[in-house]
């Protein structure tokens, strides 16, 4: 037993590890094919990641893709591809935003109601593409890549002076009405900047993810669902409200993307609110395989190579190199998936012949005696 978890965890390390060193060496390439010197511009990378204001940097990013690629990994586990994180997220911050602007309440109760907000904002515009799916058998790229577009027109509609836009003193930028001081979330005091306190939440977010897809019976049906419809249903479990319950989950998780930059950084939702990082997730559930562990470790690498660009481009090399890096990555990682699961059947196949060889012998052996 022992010995075949072991080869699972082999496994299960060597997709991402083969996908990353494949990435370098093709961006080596393309390096020396522009005339430049790969090992140069990695070393500036690295060596500019190690210093202390980088490691905040990469510490609060990677919180924030760390919650993406958790809501993301919600709807992978189900066999979902909610490709509609990304307005979920942004609609769910706006509103979150809009409401923390227009009350003042105590701490205690003013960042619990902006974070519900959030997360039931999300969880509602997920669920339209899963009762489209169950009810209309409407697929959920179709209706999550449609929403994401809706989402957009919304907020450009409702982000305006006299309604629910709010003109700075300059009058030259248009945001949510500020959150008062009792809606700041707390930070860890570093130097030269602080860690943002909302990692502790993304923290709980995956060991919560972690409990109850691996040690619940709601998970263990999700799974099953996941990986056979049919065979689920055939078992007692009602696939539909399932398929329903997973949107909702992973649009609540998804909630929670623009809360660090909204109550650790902004403390508005305007125009430069990040967008995007719906699609970052993404990228980051597939490189972690969908574990809370792996999805960690992705999102603290995609925000070390999103702080290295920037110091490249003042090193005279293009700053696109990393997005280089970036895309290859995700190619890399389907081929390396692909790759390790077939020499991992390869190798479930020889060890049942070794296994059936055995037995066989064993047989011939007691006939002769």
């Amino acid at each position: 037993m022992k010995k075949i978890d072991k080869e699972k965890v082999f496994l299960g390390i060597a997709a991402p590890l083969l996908a990353i060193v494949a990435a370098f060496v093709v961006t080596a390439l393309v390096l020396l094919a522009t005339g430049k010197e790969p090992f140069s511009a990695f070393g500036i990378m690295f060596e500019y990641g190690m210093k202390s204001d980088s490691q905040v940097y990469i510490l609060n990013k990677g919180t924030t893709y760390y919650l993406a690629g958790l809501a993301v990994a919600v709807g992978f586990r189900m066999n979902l591809f909610n490709i509609g994180v990304d307005g979920q997220y942004r609609l769910g911050a706006f509103f979150a935003a809009a409401l923390g602007g227009a009350l003042t309440l105590p701490a205690f109760l003013q960042i619990p109601m902006i974070i519900i907000a959030s997360m039931l904002v999300g969880a509602m515009w997920a669920g339209i593409a899963g009762v489209l799916k169950v009810t209309r058998g409407v697929s959920e790229v179709v209706s999550t890549i449609m929403l994401n577009m809706i989402a957009t027109a919304i907020i450009g509609y409702l982000l305006q002076p006299g309604r629910l836009g709010h003109l700075d003193a300059a009058g030259t930028k248009v945001s949510t009405t500020p959150l008062p001081e009792s809606a700041h979330f707390f930070e860890f005091p570093t130097t030269p900047e602080p860690v943002w306190g909302f990692v502790v939440v993304a923290a709980l977010a995956g060991v919560w993810f972690w409990f109850t897809l691996s040690r619940t019976r709601f998970g263990f049906d999700l799974r099953t669902v996941g990986q056979s419809g049919t065979a689920a249903e055939a078992s007692g479990v009602n696939v539909k409200r399932m398929v329903v319950t997973s949107m909702l989950i992973s649009g609540a998780m998804a909630g929670l993307i623009g809360m660090p930059t909204l109550l650790n950084d902004s403390f508005e939702y305007g125009g430069d609110f990040p967008v995007g990082i719906g699609f970052t997730g993404i990228a980051i559930a597939l490189l972690g395989r969908n574990h809370p562990v792996g999805i960690a470790l992705g999102a603290l690498l995609w925000a070390f190579l999103e702080r290295g660009s920037g110091k490249l481009e003042f090193e005279g090399y293009d700053k696109e190199i990393v997005g280089i890096i970036q895309g290859v990555i995700v190619l890399c990682v389907v081929i390396a998936y692909e790759v390790v699961r077939r020499f991992g059947l390869k190798r479930q196949q020889r060890q049942v012949g070794e296994k059936l060889a055995a037995q066989a012998r064993e047989s011939k052996q007691e006939v002769s005696q």
